[in-house]
């Protein structure tokens, strides 16, 4: 039986949510290396947001394939 939003692809959307996980974390990673690179001071803000970026993208990616590909089809 379908569900009220139709039928979601859980596979594809475990996968697309893994991915966006890892290239945050990809954005964050070599966008300080990239930064610490150039020789210059990179302003607080800008520290503060590729951090961010990596954190973010860590959890997204360890928590998705729990979320959508184990715990979602077994409640439907």
């Amino acid at each position: 039986m379908a569900g009220r939003y139709g039928n979601v692809d859980y596979a594809t959307l475990t996968r697309r949510s893994f991915l966006l996980g890892v290239a945050l974390f990809a954005i964050g990673g070599l966008g300080g290396t990239a930064a610490g690179a150039t020789g210059g001071p990179l302003p607080g803000w800008e520290q503060t947001l590729l951090f961010d970026l990596e954190l973010v993208g860590l959890v997204i990616a360890l928590v998705t394939p729990f979320l959508f590909g184990i715990v979602l089809p077994l409640t439907e």
